[in-house]
């Protein structure tokens, strides 16, 4: 494989110290705001948004540069709700056997359980999936570096990016989620990461009243 011909670096704005400090600042109020939320209205959202999200979501990082994700976006009623019904299935074992006392005590808090409405009612579901290795023209395997912490690293930028366009998310990881590779038609490289779920909030969308946690708790500084 050739290497990639270098080129100047394109773009990149080198700003002082306090217009950093401002857009730091700005972008912090806005990301402070960011929510999951379980109340979506079924209000259309522009197709060309999510596709803009999803190309930011493709301008991660990634192991290699082998770019190992797939976006398959879901906007059509009865694929939903056969994910939606699938979804539920899992959650249902999942809350009845698979979790841990533990697990189910850290989740009654948030008042989760085994239904899923948002999954039919959101205008879009994006399903991430990880592509755990490519394959060439003459049917060869090509190794992917670090894919889950690549794809990982694109799912923070999509809900990122939708968020900043001014979208209401959520994650849902429904275990195991192999029935979505069959379901969407994916290869056999590939498995479903997350589903994002994306639209405007209900109304009468209502949150946990949680707080997150201050710099201290997060952050060490070694200078």
């Amino acid at each position: 494989m050739s290497k990639y011909r270098p080129v100047p670096l394109k773009g990149f704005v080198t700003r002082d110290a306090a217009v950093m400090q401002r857009r730091a600042a700005n972008f912090f109020r806005t990301m402070k705001l960011r929510r999951t939320v379980r109340m979506f209205s079924a209000r259309p959202v522009p197709r060309g948004v999510i596709e803009k999200c999803i190309l930011s979501a493709g301008s991660a990082p990634s192991g290699a540069h082998m770019q190992p994700w797939h976006f398959v976006v879901v906007s059509a009623p009865a694929v939903k709700r056969r994910i939606r019904l699938e979804a539920e299935k899992e959650e249902r074992e999942f809350y009845r056997k698979r979790a841990s006392k533990a697990w189910l005590k850290a989740l009654q808090p948030l008042g989760t359980d085994a239904k899923k409405p948002y999954l039919e009612t959101a205008p879009y579901l994006i399903v991430v999936f990880q592509r755990n290795y490519g394959v060439d023209a003459a049917g060869e395997r090509i190794k992917h570096y670090y894919a889950g912490e690549s794809v990982g690293i694109a799912c923070g930028i999509l809900l990122t990016a939708l968020h900043h366009a001014g979208l209401a998310t959520l994650t849902h990881t429904p275990s195991p989620m192999g029935f979505l590779r069959t379901l969407l038609g994916r290869p056999a490289n590939e498995r479903a990461a997350m589903i994002v779920v994306a639209g405007y909030p209900d109304k009468n969308a209502k949150v946990p009243d949680i707080e997150r946690r201050a710099l201290a708790d997060i952050a060490t500084f070694v200078e």
